[in-house]
């Protein structure tokens, strides 16, 4: 059985080595056949690969936490275009690239606008990235070849949602390329 644990898990199958135990006392109670038995595997092997894929896409965001759009105040400021806001968390315009660029005063809610659109591209099954300009500059002036520059900049050219936070070094403007 140790060796079916390890074929499993070679193979890949993260999900099935670590429900094997169970799998075969759930199999042997429902009198399952081998159809029924990989409609199960393949079932938790997808659920898992999902989860899996979310959880990585998340940490690769780098979105951090952040205030969800639930509690945002939609009365103050009294000028926020909502429809514009909901429109953008529909994620229409990453499907027509289109960029977005977010312009207000500071501590009016731009960065967590951002982070929830972006945390939305990221459930959606996008690739996210979440960063300052500054961390990007200093990213990229930290690359030691014109070859080394070229593939960064070809790394984040093909992030499917870049989100620059205080793009003139103020928190006053967010942009979203796509």
């Amino acid at each position: 059985m140790s060796d079916l644990h390890a074929r499993l898990r070679a193979l890949g199958l993260v999900a099935t080595h670590g429900a094997l135990d169970d799998l075969i006392a759930l199999a042997t109670k429902k009198r399952w056949g081998p159809t029924e038995v990989l409609e199960y595997v393949t079932e938790i092997e997808e659920k898992d690969r999902t989860r899996r894929g979310l959880e990585s896409r998340q940490r690769r965001s780098r979105l951090e936490t952040f205030k969800p759009i639930d509690s945002f105040d939609w009365n103050w400021p009294t000028s926020i275009d909502r429809p514009l806001i909901e429109s953008l968390l529909s994620l229409d315009f990453i499907e027509s690239a289109r960029n977005v660029v977010l312009v207000a005063p500071s501590g009016l809610g731009k960065t967590m606008i951002a982070k929830n659109i972006a945390h939305r591209a990221v459930l959606a099954g996008r690739s996210v990235l979440f960063l300052s300009a500054a961390q990007m500059l200093l990213d990229l002036g930290a690359q030691e070849s014109s070859r080394a520059l070229e593939r960064r900049l070809h790394y984040y050219a093909k992030i499917g949602l870049l989100v620059l936070d205080e793009l003139d070094f103020s928190p006053s403007t967010t942009v979203m390329r796509t």
